[in-house]
């Protein structure tokens, strides 16, 4: 049987030491039967981003049954069409629905304060995120929307409507980082098919 893999996808300008991707690391350390975790450093262009996930999923993941994609943030939108690429499983932590309009506000020169790299966020990024878009989720079954409706970055009832008939756990308040993240993390595990024993 294969061993269960997740993917995290961070969001803009963060990184796999963010806080999210380090507690759901600690915790996949302390089970009995940890899955695998990849935790990649995505590139700023969207294309080469979901480009390189893509290439690594096609080479890595012999069974994508056993696949579930974490994605928090643009990381959510970046989980969405590579679900429905692979057939795979998502768990969407606040997620970007519309990114190139969520972002738009942000054109202009980026630093990563976890990396240092500098970058211009222009049109062809916007461009990326527009031809990276998906309609609509096919399968909703694969789907786990984690919400807060508290999200002062993006407007929560667009990723519950997008989301429509896939499970959906949505807390009132909070923010978009999520402060008390660590006891979502049970039900994300639960969700990607990982025994929880110690």
């Amino acid at each position: 049987m294969a061993r269960t893999t997740l993917v995290y996808l961070h969001g803009f300008n963060s990184s796999p030491d963010g806080a999210k991707s380090s507690i759901i690391a600690a915790a996949i350390g302390q089970l009995a039967d940890p899955p695998r975790l990849w935790r990649p450093q995505l590139d700023h262009r969207p294309a080469k981003a979901v480009g390189d996930v893509g290439d690594w999923i096609a080479r890595n993941a012999r069974d994508i049954a056993t696949l579930t994609l974490v994605g928090s943030s643009l990381g959510g939108f970046y989980a969405i069409g590579l679900a429905e690429r692979f057939g795979a499983r998502a768990v969407l932590i606040n997620p970007a629905i519309h990114p190139e309009r969520s972002l738009a506000a942000y054109a202009g020169l980026q630093v990563n304060p976890y990396t240092g790299e500098t970058y211009e966020l222009d049109e062809e990024h916007f461009g990326q995120l527009r031809a990276l878009a998906v309609d609509r989720i096919t399968r909703p079954d694969r789907y786990l929307l984690l919400q807060r409706s508290g999200d002062e970055l993006l407007d929560w009832r667009e990723a519950v409507e997008y989301c429509a008939g896939a499970w959906q756990h949505v807390i009132g308040g909070g923010d978009h980082g999520w402060e008390d993240f660590a006891s979502e993390v049970p039900t994300l595990l639960e969700f990607c098919g990982v025994s929880t024993m110690r």
